[in-house]
C-alpha cells in the first residue's frame, strides 16, 4: 500500500458531537484531544512520517472569551502534563516523536509559550514521527509572515523562487502534505496551509472527530492508495 508521508488532520465536530450526545461543549474538546493522541499512535504504526494537526486557528480567537480560555488551558496544560508524564516514562523517546508548534506564538499566553519551547527542545532529536501542532495558525498568516521575513532579510525579488519562499514558511524542511483528512462533515480547507496543500489529496469523513476510529483512518488510507497523483502533469 502507498502510505502518505505527510498527513494533515482537521479534527472537526467536537462541539457538535457534545451537543448531539447531551454533553457540555467542553467535554467535546476534551474527548477530541484524547482522540488526537490515539491518532498519533495509529499513524506511527502505519509508518506515516509527518503529521500536521489543526488545533486552534487564527479565526478561533473570535470565539467567546470563555471558550478561548478553556482551549488555551486545555492545550497548555495538556502540553505540560504530557511532557512531564512522557519524559518521565521514556515514552516520547520510545515513540521517536518530535513536536513542533506552528502559528503566531506571540498571541499565546506566556506560560504556553514556555511549554512550547520546552517540548520542542526536549523532542528535537527524535525522528520516527514529526508532529506539527497548528495553534493560532492560519494559511494566510503563514504566507504573509513569510513575505515579511523575506522582506526583512533584504532578499531581492529576482532571487525569490518557490524553494526559497517555502524555506520561510512554518513548515520549512518538511515535505508537502500528501493527504488531508477532515472529520466532521465540512467540505472546506478553512484557511489552513494554503500554499502547502496545492497538490494534496482530500478526504472528508462525515463522522464527528470524537467518533473517528482507527478503522476510519484505514478507510482514508485505502482511498488515498487508489488515487492517481499526477501533480498537473
Amino acid at each position: 500500500m502507498n502510505i502518505p508521508k505527510h498527513i494533515v488532520l482537521f479534527p472537526d465536530g467536537n462541539i457538535r458531537w457534545a451537543k448531539k450526545n447531551g454533553f457540555p461543549i467542553f467535554s467535546g474538546y476534551k474527548k477530541g484531544y484524547e482522540n488526537i493522541i490515539n491518532f498519533c499512535h495509529w499513524c506511527r504504526s502505519r509508518k506515516v512520517k509527518v503529521l500536521t494537526i489543526f488545533g486552534f486557528s487564527s479565526e478561533n480567537w473570535q470565539r467567546s472569551g470563555r471558550v478561548v480560555r478553556y482551549l488555551m488551558s486545555l492545550i497548555g496544560n495538556r502540553l505540560l502534563f504530557n511532557l512531564k508524564k512522557y519524559v518521565k516514562s521514556g515514552e516520547l523517546k520510545k515513540m521517536g516523536l518530535r513536536i513542533r508548534i506552528i502559528g503566531d506564538k506571540e498571541k499565546l499566553p506566556k506560560s504556553m509559550q514556555k511549554a512550547i519551547k520546552n517540548i520542542e527542545e526536549i523532542t528535537k532529536n527524535n525522528s520516527s514521527l514529526f508532529l506539527n501542532l497548528a495553534i493560532s495558525y492560519g494559511g494566510k498568516w503563514d504566507i504573509l509572515n513569510a513575505v515579511k521575513n523575506i522582506t526583512k532579510a533584504g532578499i531581492p525579488a529576482e532571487k525569490i523562487d518557490e524553494k526559497l519562499f517555502e524555506s520561510y514558511l512554518s513548515t520549512a524542511g518538511l515535505p508537502d502534505p500528501d493527504l488531508i483528512i477532515r472529520a466532521g462533515g465540512e467540505l472546506r480547507l478553512s484557511n489552513f496551509a494554503l500554499w502547502q496543500l496545492a497538490y494534496s489529496e482530500l478526504y472528508f469523513c462525515p463522522k464527528f472527530w470524537p467518533e473517528f476510529t482507527e478503522h476510519d483512518l484505514d478507510i482514508a488510507l485505502d482511498e488515498f492508495d487508489k488515487r492517481s497523483r499526477r501533480f498537473g502533469k
